[in-house]
């Protein structure tokens, strides 16, 4: 499966517009390719309470397991206006989790797997049995 990156993109700010950000003003999307060819998105949900908002890649992550789960093959994050966006610390965690080490981002870099993006990942294989 080939992701088609100009989709996720065109997606990703599509899903950034819904973005509900009174305390930023930052509008972030997501949009990922799932492992059964479906797409799904996210956007950046804030709150007063700031440490309690949600990234644009955590409410993807609700979509993938609200529509079917699988796993995440390709991911694009991108501002309201177009700007490519990294994932925090704590997306690129949950990336990992729902898309494994193979997931692939766009990156300033260009395309990468997970593993050069979040090296030394920690997983569920680190938990004990």
């Amino acid at each position: 499966m080939s992701p088609d990156w100009d989709a996720l993109r065109a997606a990703a700010i599509e899903a950034a517009a819904s973005a509900y950000c009174p305390y930023s003003g930052l509008q972030v999307g997501a949009a990922a390719l799932v492992s059964d060819g479906r797409m799904v998105t996210g956007c950046n949900v804030e709150n007063a309470s700031y440490g309690l908002g949600l990234c644009a890649e955590c409410t993807m992550a609700g979509q993938l397991r609200l529509t079917g789960g699988g796993r995440f093959v390709a991911v694009s994050c991108r501002s309201g206006t177009g700007d490519l966006l990294m994932p925090c610390g704590r997306c690129r965690q949950i990336l990992h989790e729902f898309g494994g080490p193979d997931c692939l981002l766009d990156t300033p870099q260009g395309i990468l797997p997970m593993t050069k993006v979040l090296p030394d990942a920690f997983g569920p294989e680190h938990l004990p049995t």
